[in-house]
């Protein structure tokens, strides 16, 4: 923890600790009473992929973790989030980071939802290039937008956007989606709420 006083700590990224994932997964899959070979199914991925993840290894990605999210029926952040102090500042350059494999785009989840609350809060980059395509999250999800700066073209297939610094979009997160950065230093806040 850093008070008023003392210097901010360096200014460096950070990864998101394989052990969190490996519990979740571990802690998601034995709630729902799904087997390895089950969940590796239902989320489109290779058994193999799933063991080495719940073993704390491999590299996980943004879809892989959405899809078995989806799968498990939980929240993206249930599978990332680590164990919250009581007083919490995520500076600019920190948090836990997951990046995507179809476009220049990382997540940093900034506060999971809270128990009887049922919403996460993302900072979001991205660069001009690929779009980040999102399958359709659990039912009854809603997302909030906001751009901080560049501009961006986001929502759901068909319905996309164009948005600039300060502008705000919501749209149903249970359909497909996507996110494009049309300048280079695209930043966004995403809160994605369940219902």
């Amino acid at each position: 923890m850093s008070d008023s006083m003392s210097e901010p700590p360096p200014r460096t990224s950070a990864r998101l600790p394989l052990e969190w994932i490996a519990a979740s997964l571990k802690r998601e899959r034995a709630r729902t009473g799904l087997s390895l070979s089950e969940l590796a199914k239902r989320a489109g991925i290779a058994k193999s992929t799933l063991s080495q993840l719940e073993a704390a290894s491999g590299n996980p990605n943004v879809e892989t973790l959405w899809a078995l999210a989806v799968a498990l029926g939980v929240p993206f952040s249930a599978l990332v989030e680590p164990p919250a102090p009581q007083v919490q500042v995520i500076r600019a350059s920190e948090g836990p980071e997951v990046a995507s494999e179809q476009a220049n785009y990382v997540a940093t989840l900034l506060s999971a939802s809270p128990p009887g609350a049922r919403r996460d809060i993302y900072r979001l980059r991205a660069e001009p290039g690929a779009a980040r395509m999102s399958d359709p999250h659990i039912p009854g999800t809603v997302e909030h937008l906001i751009v901080g700066s560049g501009r961006m073209k986001a929502g759901p297939a068909g319905q996309e956007a164009e948005l600039a610094p300060g502008d705000y979009m919501t749209y149903r997160g249970d359909v497909a989606h996507s996110y494009e950065a049309l300048e280079p230093g695209t930043t966004f806040v995403l809160v994605m709420q369940h219902t």
